[in-house]
């Protein structure tokens, strides 16, 4: 059984919210998107409107306007979620995920942490750049160049910024702990904390 994690920015009433979250909130629910939640990343961009403006419209274009097909664009944020250990990020996902091509056993053993050993050969280029980008904080040649000849040059500036953004969403996730419903399993281990000396 997991700890329950109590949100730190609890979600804001609709009669609370100010003329300013309230025009971020519409902005956010008008595009692709449609009606999103006011948990999660939105629920969190509403505490500074500003921010969450910017962070959401750079959102939008990473989720529906890139070059990269929804697949690969999807499994590139799967990688993300698992190594940032995001549970709300990997339950909104990981279906869109598999809805977009990205086989069940591919999800399985991303969310083990896992090579994907069964998955697409576009699928493990992203796995390996996002493994040694994660890990190193540089990219080599061999593996920029693997992933070039998919993408081409805007392509990559479009992925890089796919996980740049879903980065950014995991980081905001789980500093202020936005959870998953509490009907959903368990995604991922808690790491251990370090005890304060």
């Amino acid at each position: 059984m997991a700890k329950k994690v109590t949100p730190r920015l609890p979600v804001i009433a609709d009669e609370d919210l100010t003329a300013r979250q309230r025009q971020l909130l519409d902005a956010m629910r008008s595009g692709p998107r449609g009606d999103v939640p006011k948990s999660g990343p939105f629920g969190i961009y509403l505490y500074s409107p500003d921010t969450g403006d910017l962070v959401q419209a750079l959102g939008g274009h990473c989720r529906h306007k890139t070059v990269l097909p929804p697949r690969l664009s999807e499994f590139a944020i799967l990688c993300t979620a698992r190594w940032w250990r995001a549970p709300y990020e990997w339950h909104v996902h990981a279906p869109i995920a598999e809805r977009a091509g990205v086989k069940p056993q591919t999800i399985k053993d991303i969310r083990a942490g896992r090579v994907p050993k069964t998955a697409a050969k576009d699928e493990r280029a992203i796995h390996d750049f996002v493994t040694e980008l994660y890990k190193t904080k540089r990219v080599g040649e061999r593996t920029y160049k693997r992933l070039h000849a998919l993408f081409g040059d805007a392509g990559m500036v479009d992925f890089v910024a796919i996980l740049g953004y879903y980065g950014l969403v995991a980081m905001m996730l789980d500093v202020f702990q936005a959870m998953p419903p509490a009907d959903a399993p368990v995604y991922f281990k808690e790491p251990a904390r370090r005890k304060r000396r």
